[in-house]
């Protein structure tokens, strides 16, 4: 073999991080190495090799060896082809292909094959990788120094990493986003821990945890990984952003995993790349995830993004142009591409994109290629390989989630699926085979992709009994027909009542265990998850659910009210609890809904109006029949224009605080300005929001309300601000601050020692214990009396009295709870028309 002469070696590095000096850069096993210890042990390994620039394959492992292997080839003016680990088949193609000067197996010794390069290796080449999909086949990017050195400096700018972040090595580093993570934490002065495990192992939490890492790199599938491992209930203190690339992540995903993020300390980035780009194109900010879920957001800095309109033919809809220091040299098909200069300047991206407020969005693509499963696959290559080798008519189709294959006779299906795992490099459970009896064409005669692509998507829609019933309980409860599979609870408009009477009609299609923060998931997800676990007619009754605390405090709440109104018990302090409740409430679905402050605002006033509603038309009735209750009481205007005197306009004081605590609360978040603000830093906003309303009950009452003072709206209003509070405690440490502000300001309030008991320990077992297992019986019951806890309490007022003076107070009793039950069910389709009518259409 004739050695070519190679062109000038350039000696400099490509990530400048050796300057960090002891900074911790790589942890590996029991390891730690410096930023200048790796930069030495890089420098040792490069040695070995000799002084000549060299084609340099790597297999990209993610251990401690294969990182050395990789970064020695980078750094010291080689070239580095990055092939996966494991996959011996491919990497024979590849080195059959190029013929690569020293090849860097995992727990092999390097095999230097010759002193010079075979190759004639352009100056600015630094790194080969394949395209996603295309793994084992020639074509592969060009990627030069500056395009390395410029997207891993852009992303550690728009991701603010610093010398304290770390990264844990969630995606391997043969894959051109796991690359990122590793070239944007080095630049920082940030490091790197080294691990294979899965995001469903115990092991890479433990992990987590010991290395104290703060970004979690994912694609689409990890996060359903996420939420199949329980992710959700642990305590992660130290996460500080999840990063979200490799495919497009549904948008009612992007919105729940944005808010849970926000609800518990770390921000999601969406963003958007391709391994032509080196890495990362554009990057969505984390404060618009939640109003723009849809889009993939602004360029990444030092980047530029257009549409060229000309290739579509609807307004505003173009192919997605990149252009920036990141785009490749270009493809190599063979080992003489390797010295072909820069032939492209700007990257089409094949994606439809439109923009909308400034941010692009993708509607779609040019080409038929499907990315699934963070790879990129090329339909027509696969498409072409099963008609040769399956079935002559086999045609290809892809979503998100999957790839479909469609045959013509099943006696292929098992080889179908073997060659498009193979050949595409996915997991056998997203490939899904289909039999027609024909293909269907177009008029022209032309395949009919669409019509495929249609019953792709229907093929992943869950039809099951279970599903049905999850779709007609959102109906049946919020009145909405027109709720779209993306909808979510938050997102409809529910309340506080509504949660309770949806979460028990649920109840019935999970079996009693409804998931971890199910109001906040859209109906699609909630369908399938459902599917996942449908219960059966023939299973067994359960005698025990997994009951919302929040639902059971408010039936204990609503009982401990009536019955110290009939003096069966003295357990008052019920309605306090009920406030702190509603504060809760208030922070887990007017708060948590998606959309801007005007959006926000309209849920805001829906909820307010199911409240005041049924209310008024109560109150109203009372006062036309019994006069007991005057105008004032009725507009719930009584504390601005009666005496501090106790009487009967008094009865309703929980009502009317509930009204103008809500509406102030409501009115503060909506401002734009503050809007903002609450959706950054929701557990401090809630923190001022305490600080203000303490302050005004300490300087009105001081320590100690009064007998009616505690019946006020400026003196209680700190009681709800508590609740909410509580809703955005994400970590046992704000939980254990809000439990010491809780203590603090109910303890000596009421100046009864059994109401603080009441109050404060049905606040700590809201704050501390999601749900409580009870009997199913008693789960339904308490969902009935939680349901109706308003109108009980409303309507209580005048049922008792008369069997209380009789002598019958727990025929009283019943009877006050029977009667609200029976008036919530009467004003049940006025209740839900009232909150349709202010939400209005979509």
């Amino acid at each position: 073999m004739t050695l070519t002469p190679h062109r000038t070696t350039v000696t400099s590095p490509v990530l400048d991080h050796a300057r960090f000096g002891d900074a911790p850069a790589v942890l590996a096993g029991d390891r730690t190495l410096s930023h200048a210890d790796l930069e030495r042990r890089v420098a040792d390994r490069a040695r070995t090799w000799g002084p000549e620039r060299r084609l340099v394959l790597v297999e990209g492992a993610n251990d401690l060896d294969s990182l050395v292997a990789y970064l020695a080839a980078l750094q010291h003016g080689h070239v580095a082809l990055v092939v996966p680990d494991g996959r011996a088949a491919q990497r024979e193609a590849i080195v059959a292909a190029y013929d690569p000067d020293i090849v860097c197996l995992v727990d092999e010794p390097d095999d230097v094959r010759r002193p010079a390069s075979a190759h004639d290796l352009h100056p600015d080449l630094a790194l080969l990788l394949s395209t996603s999909g295309t793994t084992g086949s020639p074509k592969l990017v060009r990627l030069s120094r500056d395009n390395v050195a410029s997207n891993a400096a852009a992303i550690a700018d728009y991701l603010a990493l610093t010398p304290a972040d770390r990264a844990i090595t969630a995606l391997p580093l043969h894959y051109c986003y796991g690359l990122s993570v590793l070239h944007s934490h080095l630049v920082a002065g940030a490091s790197v821990a080294l691990t294979d495990l899965s995001v469903v192992d115990e092991c890479f939490w433990d992990l987590f945890a010991r290395t104290g890492a703060t970004t979690l790199a994912a694609v689409p599938h990890t996060f359903d990984l996420l939420t199949a491992s329980g992710f959700e209930a642990r305590e992660v203190p130290t996460l500080r952003q999840v990063t979200q690339a490799g495919g497009r992540l549904d948008p009612d995903d992007v919105r729940r995993w944005s808010r849970f993020g926000s609800d518990h300390g770390w921000d999601l980035v969406v963003m958007y790349g391709a391994t032509e780009a080196t890495a990362r194109m554009a990057y969505l900010p984390p404060h618009l995830t939640t109003d723009h879920p849809a889009a993939i957001g602004v360029a990444i800095p030092g980047g530029r993004l257009r549409l060229d309109e000309g290739v579509d033919g609807r307004a505003g809809v173009g192919e997605l142009v990149y252009s920036g220091p990141n785009v490749m040299l270009g493809y190599a098909e063979s080992p003489d591409d390797l010295a072909r200069p820069r032939d492209t300047d700007e990257l089409r991206t094949g994606d439809l994109a439109r923009e909308v407020d400034g941010l692009f969005e993708v509607v779609g693509r040019l080409s038929r290629r499907g990315k699934v499963f963070g790879l990129r696959l090329d339909l027509d290559s696969l498409e072409r390989r099963l008609q040769g080798e399956v079935d002559p008519r086999a045609r290809v189709v892809a979503t998100d989630r999957s790839v479909h294959v469609f045959l013509t006779s099943g006696r292929g299906s098992a080889a179908a699926r073997a060659l498009t795992t193979s050949h595409c490099g996915v997991p056998d459970h997203v490939v899904q085979v289909t039999v027609l009896p024909q293909v269907p064409l177009t008029g022209s005669g032309k395949v009919d992709y669409a019509g495929l692509g249609d019953l792709a998507r229907r093929a992943e829609e869950p039809t099951t009994d279970v599903d049905r019933s999850v779709r007609a309980a959102y109906v049946r409860v919020l009145g909405r027909p027109d709720a779209r599979d993306t909808d979510s609870f938050v997102d409809l408009g529910g309340d506080s009542l509504s949660y309770v009477e949806l979460a028990t009609r649920l109840g019935g299609a999970f079996g009693g265990a409804l998931p971890v923060g199910w109001h906040t998931r859209s109906i699609g997800e909630l369908e399938r998850l459902a599917a996942a676990g449908t219960v059966t007619d023939a299973e067994p009754v359960r005698r025990w659910a997994r009951l919302d605390t929040t639902v059971a405090l408010r039936a204990l709440a609503i009982l401990f009210v009536v019955a110290s109104h009939v003096d069966l018990v003295a357990l008052e302090g019920g309605a306090h609890l009920l406030l702190a409740l509603a504060g809760f409430n208030f922070a887990r679905f007017q708060l948590s809904a998606a959309g801007d402050a005007r959006t926000r605002l309209r849920h805001g006033l829906s909820g307010l109006a199911q409240l005041i509603a049924p209310s008024v038309l109560w109150v109203g009735a009372v006062a036309l029949a019994l006069g007991s209750y005057d105008l004032t009481t009725a507009l719930f205007v009584r504390e601005l224009l009666n005496s501090s005197e106790w009487d009967d306009q008094w009865q309703l004081w929980f009502l009317e605080s509930l009204v103008w605590i809500t509406a102030a609360a409501l009115a503060l978040t909506c401002l734009p300005r503050l809007h903002d603000l609450e959706r950054r830093t929701p557990f401090r906003f809630a923190l001022a929001v305490l600080a203000v309303t303490a302050a005004a009950r300490f300087a009105d009452v001081g320590l100690r309300a009064g007998p009616t003072q505690r019946y006020t709206t400026l003196v209680v209003a700190f009681v709800f601000v508590l609740g909410w509070l509580g809703a955005r405690a994400d970590t046992t440490r704000r939980r254990l601050i809000v439990s010491a502000l809780a203590a603090v300001l109910l303890v000596g309030f009421f100046g009864q020692v059994h109401r603080e008991v009441i109050v404060l320990g049905g606040f700590l077992l809201m704050l501390w214990l999601p749900h409580v297992p009870v009997p199913a019986w008693l789960a339904r019951t308490a969902g009935v009396l939680a349901g109706a806890s308003l109108f009980i309490y409303l309507t209580h007022w005048q049922v008792y009295p008369p069997l209380e003076d009789a002598g019958h107070p727990w025929l009283a009793l019943a009877a006050s709870l029977v009667v609200g039950i029976a008036y919530g069910r009467v004003v049940r389709p006025l209740h839900k028309a009232v909150g349709r009518a202010v939400l209005g259409s979509r």
